[in-house]
This record gives C-alpha cells, sequence and structure tokens, in this order.
C-alpha cells in the first residue's frame, strides 16, 4: 500500500529537476525546455546571443560580396606551365682527349730559332698537335714556293705549258720574238742539256722562223728582229724587298715575259750570275741561234735588233713550248728555283685575266688556292718565290694545305712528289745527319732561307707510323745554324709521332 506522502514527495522531485538530470519531462507539464529557459534564463540568452553570432558571421562571409561588410577575395591565377625542350640526347659519347707525353718544347725553344713559330697537325685527323703561334702570319722564305705551285696546280692545270713565239713583224722584213714567261728555253744545241733538263731549244725555234719566213717571203731577208716581252709590263722586274745580291750571285733573275736560261750566264749551273738585260739577252741568243738555221741566205747581214710588239693580227711563224706545269713545278720545289717561281706567279695571274704585276698577285695565289677549300684569309703575297719580308701566312695555312697535298687533291700529288726530301734529294739532300739522321727519308719538305728568316715546311712520316703536316719558321736574327735547329726540332716531332705533346 502506497504512502500518500511518498506520493507526493516524488511528484515534488519531478518538477524541481534541472533539464538534462535524466529525468524525462512530461507533456503538457510545466518543466522541458521551458522550464529550463525559466530556471537559467542568463546562461540561455548568452547561449543563443553565441549561436546567432556564428551564423551571422558565416551568412556574412557568404554575402560579404553583396552586404559590403568584407572586401572580395583576390582570386589566386593558375600558373601557365611551359614545357621544357626535351635535351639532346648524344649518339654517342665522345671519347676523351688522350694524354700525350712527348715534348719538342726544349727544341723549340733552341736560341737558334730566335723568334719561333710553328704548327704541327696529324693529317687523318685534323689534330692540331703542336702550335708555337702558329696561326699568325709572317715570312716564310721559301716555303711559299708551296703556295705558288698549288695555285698554278688549280689554275693552269698539270699538262699547261708556257710558249714561246715568232710573229710577223709590223714592216716588211721584221719578225717579233714574243716571250710567254717560260725562262727555261735554252740557248744550248743539240744533245746538250741546260740546268733545266728537258727545256725546249731556241735553236729549234729559230729553225722554224727561217723555214716559214722563206716559204711566206721568197726572195726578201729578214733585216728586222723585234723583242715582245709585254706579256707583263717589262718595268715590273724587281720588287724593292729583293736584295741585288741575289741576282749577282746568281741566285735569282730579273721577272721579265722573255728572258732564256733564266739569264744564266753559265746555262747548266743552278747558281750562276744573272744579267741586268735579260730581254736584250735573249735577243742576241735569239740573232745567233737564226744564223746558225741560216742556209739560204734569208737573214740579213745587217739585222738590228729592238724592243716591239707584234700586231694583234700577226702570222705565227714559230713556236717552241716549256715542259708542262707538273715538270716545272717539281723543278721549282727541288732546289728552291726563284725563277720558275716568279714566271709561274705571273701566268697564273695572267691566266685569270689579271695583269700579271707583282701587285696581283696579292689576288691572284690566294683566289687560285680557295679551289682546295682551306681559308685563305690574312694571306699577304707580294712574290711567288718567297724572297720578300713582306709575305705573311700562318704555319697552321701551310700544314693545312700539305693534308690537301698528302691526299692527292686535284693533282697535288705532284706538288708532293717535287719536295725535298731528308738526306735524299734537292735542298734537304746534305741536311739531317749526325743524331738526326734517324729521321732521313722520313722529312719531305720545303726549305726556305732569306735574310731573317730560315723555314721548313711539309710531311714528317712519323716512326710510328702516323703522318704529320708542319711549318717552322725561325724568325730575326737568324744565322745558317738555324737549319740544323730546324732539323733538330723536325727529328724530335718524328720521333714523337701521335704522342707528340703541346706542352
Amino acid at each position: 500500500m502506497t504512502d500518500p506522502g511518498e506520493t507526493q514527495r516524488a511528484a515534488e522531485r519531478r518538477r524541481a529537476a534541472p533539464a538534462g538530470s535524466g529525468e524525462p519531462a512530461g507533456a503538457g507539464t510545466p518543466g522541458g525546455l521551458l522550464g529550463t529557459v525559466r530556471a537559467h534564463p542568463t546562461a540561455w540568452l548568452a547561449s543563443v546571443l553565441a549561436v546567432v553570432f556564428v551564423l551571422l558571421g558565416t551568412g556574412a562571409v557568404f554575402a560579404g560580396v553583396a552586404a559590403g561588410t568584407l572586401p572580395a577575395p583576390t582570386p589566386t591565377p593558375t600558373p601557365t606551365v611551359t614545357p621544357e625542350p626535351p635535351r639532346p640526347t648524344p649518339s654517342a659519347v665522345p671519347e676523351a682527349s688522350r694524354l700525350r707525353t712527348c715534348s719538342v718544347d726544349d727544341l723549340a725553344k733552341d736560341p737558334r730559332l730566335a723568334d719561333f713559330q710553328g704548327y704541327v697537325l696529324r693529317a687523318d685527323t685534323g689534330e692540331a698537335l703542336f702550335d708555337r703561334k702558329g696561326t699568325v702570319p709572317a715570312r716564310t722564305g721559301s716555303v711559299l714556293k708551296i703556295l705558288t705551285a698549288a695555285a698554278a696546280l688549280a689554275e693552269l692545270g698539270p699538262d699547261y705549258q708556257l710558249r714561246t713565239r715568232v710573229m710577223a713583224g709590223p714592216t716588211p722584213g721584221s719578225i717579233v720574238l714574243v716571250g710567254g714567261g717560260d725562262a727555261t728555253i735554252t740557248r744550248l744545241g743539240p744533245g746538250q742539256e741546260s740546268f733545266y733538263r728537258g727545256a725546249p731549244k731556241l735553236g729549234d725555234l729559230a729553225a722554224q722562223a727561217v723555214s716559214a719566213w722563206a716559204a711566206a717571203n721568197p726572195g726578201q731577208p729578214i733585216t728586222q728582229v723585234l723583242l715582245d716581252a709585254g706579256y707583263w709590263d717589262p718595268a715590273d722586274r724587281w720588287d724593292p724587298a729583293w736584295k741585288r745580291s741575289e741576282q749577282e750571285i746568281g741566285y735569282h733573275s730579273e721577272v721579265t715575259a722573255l728572258q732564256v736560261d733564266a739569264d744564266r750566264s753559265d746555262p747548266t749551273r743552278s747558281t750562276s750570275p744573272r744579267s741586268t738585260d735579260p730581254i736584250g739577252r735573249a735577243g742576241q741568243f735569239f740573232v745567233d741561234a737564226l744564223r746558225q738555221a741560216d742556209t739560204g741566205g734569208v737573214i740579213a747581214g745587217d739585222l738590228a735588233v729592238t724592243t716591239g710588239a707584234a700586231p694583234a693580227d700577226a702570222a705565227q711563224l714559230a713556236e717552241v713550248r716549256s715542259q708542262p706545269v707538273r715538270s716545272l713545278i717539281q723543278q721549282m720545289l727541288l732546289v728552291s728555283d726563284n725563277t720558275i717561281a716568279e714566271m709561274l706567279a705571273r701566268v697564273t695571274s695572267k691566266a685569270m685575266g689579271l695583269d700579271g704585276s707583282a701587285a696581283s698577285l696579292q689576288q691572284a695565289i690566294p683566289g687560285a688556292l680557295e679551289a682546295y677549300g682551306v681559308d685563305t684569309s690574312g694571306l699577304v703575297i707580294k712574290d711567288g718565290s718567297g724572297l720578300s719580308e713582306f709575305n705573311n701566312v700562318a704555319p697552321s695555312y701551310v700544314a693545312e694545305l700539305m693534308v690537301k697535298v698528302i691526299s692527292g687533291e686535284q693533282h697535288l700529288n705532284l706538288l708532293y712528289d717535287g719536295l725535298p726530301v731528308a738526306g735524299q734529294s734537292g735542298s734537304l739532300a746534305a741536311r739531317f745527319t749526325g743524331e738526326n739522321g734517324v729521321a732521313r727519308g722520313n722529312v719531305v719538305a720545303k726549305t726556305g732561307w732569306i735574310d731573317t728568316a730560315y723555314s721548313l715546311g711539309g710531311v714528317i712520316n712519323a716512326k710510328d707510323g702516323v703522318r704529320l703536316t708542319f711549318a717552322f719558321y725561325a724568325i730575326g736574327n737568324v744565322r745558317e745554324d738555324a737549319k740544323l735547329a730546324l732539323d733538330t726540332l723536325a727529328t724530335g716531332v718524328y720521333s714523337c709521332g701521335d704522342n707528340l705533346s703541346n706542352l
């Protein structure tokens, strides 16, 4: 039986219980949420205000642009990505440069070489193995004849022949001896050989002229001989930089298009004094030959000789031709013949449509050499022989051209065949002696000498079988013993071969 007091006390406890106490609020009773608010009004007000603030704040964030209560956020641009170009993939891993250990530096510093310049190439690869101011243009001495020979081969060709002719003269009884740059024609008779073996004979030219004149002019004698050296200006015959001692001793003639035996006093010797009038001397030798050929009174007793020119439409009475350029080049290179060099240079100029002057060689020689594909910029050419100290050719150019020579391009093998060989031929026959004898037969090169330079340039067939091309210049206050120093340096390069170091 339930106690009525207990029932009343339980009801009061339910009315007084706070919300959340675990006691369910009965519907329709003064308890629940309302009762809780009534019981704690301050706490409920704070809670409501907090919720409202959060809701209003969030709304402001989303509606800030419209309400103007917050600045609009700045949009972050999306970066444009530029793809990197693909990196090239090497087709092959380059080989490391080999370490070369054979030095000739001490030999290159020999004081006998004075201001030395030099360059050495490995011919099959074009790699420069040795360089001492090798790209600086400088005087060459007779090494320049390599360039003259190459230019003549390029422009004239190996089979070109220089002509000496006899033409009918401008007046009755006159004939004209016309020079064409062949200085090798000789006054020696049948069965005799001049220094230029195989050279044409002046006597053959005279015999042809007498026979042709007699046939064309029966009963009329030849009373006058004109000498025509106008293939180029006959006054342009001597460079001011050349020493007249070269002419007096007999190394060099004046550069006239008409002369006989290169104007030598002795036609059989390489070194023989030359005259100061090669044209007049040639005329006298020709008159002598005419008289020897005359068997029928064709030549007048008081034959007059003077300078002149053949008419443009003159009939040709006679002609002889030099040996082909291939032979002239070998004669020039082997003994360093200055006269042939100057003749080939001038004739090359004429063949290129220039005037054959010394000044034209600056255009003619580099122009002809362009055919070989070696850069000719920087070349300064004053003559064909190398006697001028104002020629300027870098050793590197000579070495690069010699690479073409040993490859035989465009008949350049003929140039190689004419070069002196160490200890065997030409101007190198008596060189490379003593300890340098190990290189005999393996240095094939052009020698050079003027008062202020000694030079050597060509090919070294090295001890290890590698072929090297080179040019060495000893410049300045040099003496004849510079030749030995050059030989010793070349022998050092021969011994090093592909192991030649640039250090």
